[in-house]
């Protein structure tokens, strides 16, 4: 610590040769920890901070009778198709090549198989076959990086559905050789409305794994906001911490459903979108318990297909992008795609959004590296973000290594 200077007026009044000595000891130091540290330890098992490694940009749900080896193909396929057919996206020209190469390379990052909404109701033995199918599916691998599916609620009337089919589809992925890497495969867990529920997820994951012989932890899910009481209580507290809290680290992420939500709030129709005022106030609400406690949030979907003739077309990307956009400024880096001329907006607007950021991130972490001033007072916290940002850059492929000066080693340790 730099020492006061001499003309300083409070050192003036002190005896030259009077050390100043503390008069706390060790005693309030240990008494301090002995209050303070269950509080750290909790602290940190609730608020681990950001998850490491990649997040998706989007999810996409295909119904699971819809669902074949050859189809993340045919999305791909078709999402270049309507480039072809439709030009120019609502980007600049820089862009096209990227995402021409991302359609043809991956053009799904998280497929979900639907057997809720998307699917319907069926016969039993319809949907138990469709179960099992989705399972081999899944075991064979369907060149996706991240997969999953999506049952059916606990609620009264679905809930058997709903653990048979998640039953079946284990029986069957697991005979199918080997387990996709833990992390990779998710459950999305649709209807939440109170913690009971999420811990009735808990141990049905636990009987599962013990029953297949699955690595303890293996099974995780996501759980799908759309209903009031997800977000508010009828006690007026907020629900999806306690979500979080009672998955007991299992829950991956929180995932806005824009149109149950909605409905169940009373907008029409109409009006359903995921920038209406219900849809920020959930989605803040989610994001405030989500914070720092390695759960990711992805935004919902938006209905408005680009599909038809290329005015409609045009008027569909142009939505899609600004949506895509929209929810990258409010820190949602995951959305839904329902469908496959989606994909072009998808990855073009989240390209876009790196790349028109990098440059400022690049200037702003190196002057707060190198400790220079570079006309804004960045502090760690910012510079985590920065790092963070371009990271994520990195990860969706907007941004090379060498356009952001920093090895993804070095962005990950800040």
């Amino acid at each position: 610590m730099a020492r006061l200077p001499e003309r300083d007026p409070l050192v003036a009044r002190l005896p030259e040769r009077d050390p100043l000595v503390g008069r706390l000891g060790p005693d309030v130091l240990a008494e301090l920890d002995q209050r303070l540290a269950p509080v750290d330890a909790e602290l940190l098992r609730r608020y681990p901070g950001q998850p490491a490694g990649r997040q998706p940009v989007h999810t996409v749900y295909v119904p699971a009778d819809r669902c074949d080896p050859g189809l993340v193909a045919r999305w791909g396929a078709a999402a270049l198709a309507a480039l072809r057919d439709h030009p120019p996206l609502p980007y600049p020209v820089g862009l096209h090549e990227l995402v021409v190469d991302k359609l043809g390379r991956e053009p799904v990052e998280d497929l979900r198989i639907d057997f809720e909404d998307g699917y319907g109701v069926r016969d039993d033995e319809v949907e138990d076959a469709a179960a099992v199918r989705a399972g081999r599916l899944a075991g064979a691998g369907l060149g996706v990086p991240f997969l999953g599916l999506r049952i059916k609620s606990l609620t009264g009337p679905v809930r058997r559905r709903a653990v048979r089919t998640l039953d079946l589809f284990l029986a069957a992925l697991r005979d199918a050789g080997e387990l996709p890497p833990a992390g990779r495969f998710v459950v999305t867990l649709p209807k939440v409305s109170v913690p009971e529920q999420v811990e009735a997820m808990v141990l049905l994951c636990e009987r599962l794994e013990a029953a297949y012989g699955l690595p303890a932890g293996w099974l995780r899910f996501e759980v799908q906001v759309e209903t009031p009481a997800a977000v508010l209580g009828p006690d007026g507290l907020a629900t999806p911490g306690r979500l979080i809290d009672a998955a007991g680290g299992r829950c991956s992420g929180l995932h806005y459903g824009t149109y149950d939500y909605s409905a169940a709030c009373g907008i029409a129709a109409a009006q359903q979108s995921l920038e209406h005022p219900v849809a920020d106030f959930a989605k803040a609400v989610m994001q405030v318990a989500a914070a720092e406690t390695g759960v990711r949030l992805a935004d919902g979907s938006t209905n408005l297909l680009p599909v038809g003739d290329t005015a409609a077309v045009h008027a569909g990307w142009a939505e899609h992008a600004r949506l895509v956009r929209r929810g990258l400024e409010r820190g949602f880096y995951q959305g839904w795609d329902l469908h496959p001329a989606q994909l072009p907006t998808r990855f073009a607007g989240t390209y876009a959004f790196f790349r028109d950021g990098r440059a400022a991130a690049v200037a702003r972490l190196r002057d707060y590296l190198e400790r220079r001033s570079g006309g804004i007072l960045d502090e760690p916290a910012t510079a985590r973000a920065l790092a963070g940002f371009l990271l994520r850059g990195l990860d969706c492929g907007a941004l090379t290594e060498a356009e952001t000066g920093y090895h993804r080693a070095e962005l990950s340790a800040m």
